[in-house]
């Protein structure tokens, strides 16, 4: 599909989808975009081109493919099944692709609303935050039929630096819970060493130089143990959104009977985070919450 020129509908132009249309813009597609504040959709055609329009029904109507990265369940409901939803404009056989962070519960219900107007769905959160849509090399963790799938690779391929289908529909979804369920634990377990060592009146930097490049290492580790030892947390992905994340995947534990105990602890302790006031800092923040 990425050989020829499709006509893509892109809802959301935010931090991740702006850029992510944008990968989709160059490659040489027709992009209608549409976005709840209309000036980010004109700003965002202003700089990239393609139009922007005033319902997602609008937008989706004649689509190849519609693409959405929206808030949370009820910003894609509202989006794909309201009055205006883009689920009532899509032609039969549309490919449609949610890269939302969203329930698997709202996945599931998607892939079983597109049966009867015949559409492709494909439920793909992503990994690798504002950077990683900006250089167009997001981990893709995609749910769906293996047909959808096939379908929505090569479109993703503009922004993806890894896409790999899971399984059915919600795989996609319960996949980016496993995601931030992992780091949850590493950054908590980041911040417990990075204040035990200055604790220490050990020298950080040389900390890291020992540390870094052994068991202990980590994405995290590398990327923002001196940013965090700095008091420096501008890096992206709030801890507003990893709460919501985070609630995500603790509902889901209660439904499918595991049990994540550290996630649930790391949870309350962004809780924390977010009464200091400090909500829109990135996730490394939460070494805040640990006195020095």
């Amino acid at each position: 599909m990425s050989e020829q020129k499709l006509r893509i509908s892109f809802l959301g132009i935010g931090v991740m989808g702006g850029p992510m249309a944008g990968h989709l813009a160059k490659a040489g597609h027709d992009l209608t975009v549409y976005n709840r504040t209309r000036a980010k959709s004109d700003a965002w055609v202003a700089l990239h081109g393609g139009r922007a329009v005033a319902t997602p029904a609008e937008a989706a109507d004649g689509a190849d493919v519609v693409i959405t990265c929206v808030g949370n369940d009820d910003d894609l409901a509202q989006v794909t099944l309201g009055r205006d939803g883009a689920f009532r404009a899509m032609r039969r056989g549309a490919l449609f692709i949610d890269h939302t962070t969203v329930s698997a519960r709202i996945a599931r219900q998607l892939s079983v609303e597109a049966e009867e107007p015949g559409l492709l769905v494909v439920d793909a959160p992503v990994s690798g935050g504002e950077a990683g849509a900006q250089n167009g090399t997001l981990s893709i963790m995609c749910g769906g039929k293996k047909a959808a799938f096939e379908a929505a690779a090569p479109v993703m391929q503009a922004y993806a630096g890894r896409m790999v289908h899971i399984g059915g529909p919600g795989a996609g979804q319960t996949t980016k819970m496993v995601n931030q369920i992992a780091i949850a634990g590493v950054i908590q377990g980041l911040s417990e060493a990075l204040r035990f060592a200055q604790a220490s009146r050990l020298d950080t930097d040389k900390v890291f130089e020992a540390v870094s490049g052994g068991a202990a290492a980590s994405w995290q580790m590398l990327n923002r143990w001196k940013t965090m030892a700095k008091d420096e947390f501008d890096f992206g992905f709030a801890v507003d959104w990893m709460r919501k994340d985070l609630g995500l995947a603790l509902d889901e534990a209660r439904s499918n009977g595991a049990t994540i105990p550290v996630a649930a602890i790391v949870d309350q302790f962004y809780a924390d985070v977010q009464k200091a006031g400090n909500g829109r800092k990135d996730t490394s923040s939460l070494v805040t919450r640990l006195p020095k």
